[in-house]
């Protein structure tokens, strides 16, 4: 996929907008962590990709960040000046989850 400088720009703020959107607005019954963000065809949708720890806490803190969608839509129109604002997703970083599970196996041989 080729993306412009233009979409890099805006990666990198819903990246850093959503890490204190998420941050401020969770309970803090766990450790949400953002660690990427998917940018789609002409910057019109956004997957913002995270962890949660304690593991346990993974699917509470998906269906909580899915309800915020909506508020995180109006944190970001007051953040980002952008022409369109994308639609966004949230979900978990699951090729993370198996990048630190290899890593786990690899360092207890």
């Amino acid at each position: 996929m080729n993306t412009t400088f233009k979409d890099e720009k805006l990666k990198d703020q819903i990246h850093k907008w959503a890490a204190e959107f998420l941050q401020r607005e969770s309970s803090g019954a766990s450790l949400i962590t953002v660690t990427n963000v998917l940018i789609g065809k002409e910057a019109r949708e956004a997957t913002v990709l995270f962890t949660v720890l304690p593991e346990s806490k993974q699917e509470a803190a998906l269906e909580f960040a899915r309800r915020q969608l909506t508020d995180f839509r109006e944190y970001m129109n007051e953040k980002v000046k952008t022409g369109r604002m994308p639609y966004f997703h949230f979900d978990i970083d699951r090729g993370e989850k198996h990048r630190q599970r290899i890593d786990e196996i690899i360092t207890t041989k």
